[in-house]
């Protein structure tokens, strides 16, 4: 059997940043919306021994995708598998590349006929990393805690976006250590949901200014709003249609090593498709 599997990025409308609780972790409070930048899994039943490639040349040995294998083998029975991983999602950009990647190979075991709960899928997930569970989830959904509680929210009419990645990249405990360091004693608690429909991340503040001139290019192009997303370093700028969002993406800084896209919101069947 063989599956291809759509693995799609994900947007950071909200995130809010708390201090370091005593277990050393700093809770948060985000909210996460699936778009069509996607990667993409092709998995193989026909093999005689499980390996995980990429034609992508940064992808290490030990990545999200051979953590979730291995803790889902320790859980079912799983026969060898043949994974090529195609990257088109941006690495160290906040986007949750890598993340969505580990889920696409969860999501695609059941379907491979291994007898694995959901509920199993979900700890595998948790226990990958911190933002895997939204991508079991999928379309627009809350989290809490370290990102591990889960609300899925209705989907809204859908959003376009222009994504843009500068050369840089963002290490998200290098990201956390500097908010420790811009706060310090003086960090307020964590703040709450938004009432209304505002973009806002915490880690703006520390963002590179790679990141922050791109937010005011977007802003300067015509976007209703734009913001970081996750640690960085990409941002984004939300448009009213397709054709605005290609335009902006069209006027962007000629700046090397800068990337862009023009993409859509997902609604939850479709990030899980």
């Amino acid at each position: 059997m063989k599956l291809d599997i759509r693995c799609p990025a994900k947007l950071n409308l909200f995130l809010a940043i708390g201090p370091k609780d005593r277990n050393g972790y700093h809770p948060l409070r985000t909210i996460f919306q699936a778009i069509d930048l996607c990667d993409g899994l092709e998995i193989d039943t026909e093999a005689s021994e499980t390996s995980i490639s990429s034609p992508w040349s940064g992808l290490p040995r030990q990545n999200t995708v051979s953590k979730a294998l291995r803790l889902a083998s320790d859980c079912a029975l799983i026969p060898p598998l043949r994974v090529v991983l195609h990257k088109a999602i941006p690495h160290a950009a906040g986007l949750g590349g890598g993340s969505s990647d580990a889920a696409g190979l969860l999501r695609a075991l059941p379907r491979l006929g291994v007898a694995i709960s959901g509920h199993h899928l979900l700890e595998i997930a948790g226990a990958v990393g911190a933002d895997v569970p939204f991508f079991l989830v999928g379309g627009r959904a809350r989290a809490e805690g370290y990102g591990e509680k889960l609300t899925s929210l209705p989907d809204p009419p859908a959003e376009w976006f222009v994504v843009a990645a500068p050369a840089i990249g963002c290490g998200t405990s290098e990201m956390y250590g500097a908010l420790d360091v811009l706060r310090g004693p003086k960090w307020t608690e964590l703040a709450p949901f938004p009432t209304e429909d505002i973009l806002a991340n915490d880690f703006e503040q520390v963002a590179p200014p790679e990141s922050r001139s791109l937010i005011e290019a977007l802003l300067h192009a015509g976007a209703k709003d734009a913001a970081l997303t996750g640690s960085g370093s990409a941002v984004f700028g939300r448009f009213s249609n397709a054709e605005q969002a290609e335009r902006a993406r069209l006027s962007l800084p000629k700046v090397e090593g800068i990337r862009s896209w023009v993409a859509k919101s997902l609604g939850r069947s479709e990030s899980l498709a």
